[in-house]
This record gives structure tokens, C-alpha cells and sequence, in this order.
């Protein structure tokens, strides 16, 4: 038999008072972004945990006649420290030439380590084909792993990816719109229709009225000055401006495979019932022997016997008036003894039946 331990996390529960969240923690600027970077390289000096294949081989001495340096046709070296890796990065916005980033390396062959390597010239290109850094330095791993004559292993963490930090020189930066135009636009984290108009009345109070304009659920429309030294000011401003966002609509998540169930604090119940009980069904086998008459010439038999035993839980219902709250229904939850497993199947039940306000994601 299994035992399910479900953890019940309840928004609303206590209340708190609302509370100001800066626009900078809740928004983004938008065209401020980071833009991925990818390449392919090699991790050479590896003790003995590199790989032999194919575009292993091919990348090697693609490398050496790069350097003027031409291998036979009919020649395969074998390489046991060279490693052929993938190579990313994030480029920040407003990054300039000359400044470093970091990167992160994974194996993409059979490598059993990169622990010891180092990671040669590699040009990481962007979405367009263009290379904007280049990349090269001594790998940081963190995983471990050992394997025995036997065939037994022993791996920490993950030892064919590693990081080097500031290992890429950044050669080309990208252009941001944030300079272009009269307007800036904040694109909230969490789209809502009033945490929209509060950010936009916000601003408003501040700078004067049609200033801000919300142009949706997600974004607010700012006039903004041109110059870009004043825009930069404008902006560090704004982002410091502290409003009261809308409360997040009413729901509740259910995670299945974790037990946790997260309940919001403007989830409310409708006139309901709830009824639950429980019925137990045992069975067990017990073997009997049965002994023939002396006189019968019979032989001696052991025979199956099933005794199932059937127990009934008593049944309790709960009735919620209009308006009942999470902490009712978490109270009647208790009282009424719901097993973990029983009480999706109550939350579920409560919503086909239409007494949850909120909305039921099962994740």
C-alpha cells in the first residue's frame, strides 16, 4: 500500500495587509532583453575522458589545418582528451565590445568527463548567423564520477558540463531600441487589466495626466523624453515607483505527482454539501487441514478458506452557506478526514458541481 503525504498551501489564510511592489520587480522594459548565443568547440586536455568519433575526429583536424597542419587521409588519430561541446551564452543588454561574459559547455558526444579540460577559440553566433563573442578559457566542473573494473559506478552531479566564467570577449553588440522613439513600454511579469491601469494611474500621479497609457493586460505606454541622458534618469525614476498590483484571480493548483495542493485566498464557495466516506475492504487467505476419517481410507488435504471483511466509515456531511470562505473549506477538509488521496476528488467534485469561485489547474 502506498502513502501519499500532501502539503496544502494557503494563500489568504492569514491576511496581510496589501502590500507596494516597485515597478522594476514587477515589469520589463521592453527590447531591454538578453539574447542567446550558441557554438560548437572543442575541450582538449582531458585526462583520458574524451571521446573517439567521427565528428570528433573531423572537428580535430579541421582545428589542425587551421593551423597549417594536414593529417593523411588514411590516418585516424586516437584521441582519448579531445571532447566535442556545445558551447552557450546569454548576451546582456547593452553590452559593448571588449567586456566578458560567461559560458557554459555540456558534452555532446561520449565524453565521461570534462573535469580538467580547457576549451579552445570557439565563435558563438546569435539567432542570425552573426558571431558577437568568442569564447575560450580553463572549464569549471563541479561533477565527479569514478567507475570500477566490475562495471560500478559512482557519479556527483553532472561532470560532462561545466562553466567558464568570463570566458567569452564580447565582439559585437546589439542594437536596443530603448534609445528609438518618443514612448517606452513596461510589460508586466503577470498580465492583468488592473494591475495595468494601477501601474499607468501611477505614473500619471507623478509625471501628469496621458503620460502613461495602458495599452493592454501586459503593457503600459510612456512618453519619454529623447535625449538619452535624460531618458536613462526618466526611466531609473519610474522604476522606483512603488503601486499596489491587483490581486491574482482566484485559483487552485494541484500538483499530483508532488502532493501539493496551493489554494488562493480569493478562492470562495457557493451553497454546497459535502459528503465523505469510507469503506474498507480486507481479504485474507487462510489455509485449513483437513483430516479424513481413520476409517474412510481418505487422505489428508489442505484447503484455501477467503474471509473478507467489509467496514464502513461513518458518513458525515457538511453544509457551506453563500460566501464561505478558504478557511471554512480547509476546516471542513479536516473535520471531515479526507485521505490525501480523496482530496483532489473533493476539490474536483466541488468545481464540475460549480461552489469553487476560483479556477482548478492540475499541473
Amino acid at each position: 500500500m502506498r502513502y501519499f503525504a500532501f502539503i496544502i498551501v494557503l494563500l489568504g489564510a492569514i491576511h496581510f495587509p496589501a502590500s507596494a511592489e516597485r515597478i522594476k520587480d514587477v515589469t520589463a522594459v521592453e527590447g531591454v532583453r538578453n539574447n542567446q548565443l550558441v557554438g560548437y568547440g572543442l575541450v582538449v586536455g582531458l585526462p583520458g575522458t574524451g571521446e573517439k568519433s567521427s565528428f570528433t575526429e573531423q572537428s580535430f583536424k579541421a582545428m589542425l589545418s587551421s593551423f597549417g597542419i594536414t593529417l593523411p587521409a588514411n590516418l585516424k588519430p586516437k584521441i582519448k582528451n579531445v571532447a566535442a561541446v556545445a558551447v552557450h551564452a546569454d548576451l546582456p543588454p547593452f553590452i559593448k565590445p571588449g567586456q566578458t561574459i560567461d559560458v557554459t559547455v555540456s558534452s555532446i558526444g561520449s565524453a565521461l568527463s570534462l573535469r580538467g579540460g580547457t576549451l579552445i577559440q570557439t565563435f558563438l553566433k546569435g539567432v542570425d548567423g552573426n558571431v558577437y563573442a568568442i569564447a575560450q578559457g580553463s572549464l569549471v566542473v563541479s561533477g565527479l564520477g569514478a567507475e570500477g573494473a566490475d562495471g560500478s559506478k559512482v557519479l556527483v552531479n553532472t561532470p560532462t558540463v561545466g562553466r567558464v566564467p568570463n570566458g567569452a570577449i564580447v565582439e559585437r553588440s546589439v542594437a536596443s531600441p530603448f534609445n528609438q522613439g518618443d514612448h517606452i513600454t513596461f510589460n508586466l511579469h503577470r498580465p492583468d487589466f488592473s494591475t495595468a491601469k494601477a501601474l499607468s494611474d501611477t505614473i500619471n500621479d507623478l509625471v501628469g495626466p496621458n503620460t502613461a497609457t495602458a495599452m493592454d493586460a501586459a503593457s503600459v505606454k510612456v512618453l519619454a523624453p529623447r535625449d538619452p541622458a535624460q531618458r536613462v534618469a526618466y526611466l531609473a525614476t519610474l522604476e522606483n515607483l512603488e503601486f499596489e498590483p491587483a490581486d491574482n484571480s482566484a485559483k487552485i493548483i494541484v500538483n499530483s505527482r508532488t502532493g501539493t495542493i496551493v489554494i488562493g485566498k480569493n478562492v470562495t464557495l457557493e451553497p454546497a454539501a459535502i459528503t465523505h466516506g469510507g469503506l474498507t475492504v480486507t481479504i485474507a487467505e487462510q489455509q485449513n487441514v483437513n483430516q479424513p476419517n481413520p476409517l474412510a481410507g481418505g487422505q489428508t488435504v489442505v484447503t484455501e478458506q477467503s474471509i473478507i471483511d467489509v467496514a464502513r466509515d461513518d458518513t458525515r456531511a457538511f453544509v457551506f452557506d453563500p460566501g464561505a470562505s478558504l478557511d471554512d473549506l480547509v476546516r471542513a477538509i479536516n473535520e471531515v478526514g479526507a485521505a490525501p488521496g480523496d482530496l483532489m476528488a473533493i476539490l474536483e467534485a466541488l468545481k464540475e458541481a460549480g461552489a469553487i469561485s476560483g479556477q482548478l489547474i492540475v499541473i
